[in-house]
């Protein structure tokens, strides 16, 4: 079983920074891509920025420039820093990891964190 666990929300100004971290445990062999969705009230789920294992990044047009996402192989954990913060993106931050093995003969799985609640506001 593989668990992700983030942590690094909360509450902070317009204009202000937060670093998310999200850290990926159990039996894993390896983990293809890892990155952060968010979810705002009576919205859908989208992509806020993705990176490979190879350390390609992906990132939505709305954060591009203000957000940097970033990985650590060796300790299966991914960040993502969140600079110039603006109202629009207080939402639920959620980790997902892609592509995950659980061994060398495992099938691919992807597997969600709990959330974490980022509010900006003044």
């Amino acid at each position: 079983q593989v668990q992700l666990v983030e942590s690094g929300g909360g509450l902070v100004q317009p204009g202000g920074s937060l670093r998310l971290s999200c850290a990926a445990s159990g039996s894993i062999f390896s983990i293809n891509v890892m990155g952060w969705y968010r979810q705002a009230p009576g919205k859908q789920r989208d992509l806020v920025a993705d990176i490979s294992s190879s350390g390609s990044t992906n990132y939505a047009a709305y954060v591009k420039g203000r957000f940097t996402i970033s990985r650590d192989n060796a300790k299966n954990t991914v960040y993502l820093q969140m600079n110039s913060l603006k109202s629009e993106d207080t939402a639920v931050y959620y980790c997902y990891g892609g592509g995950v093995r659980t061994s060398s003969r495992s099938s691919y799985g992807r597997y969600w964190g709990q959330g974490t609640q980022v509010t900006v506001s003044s």
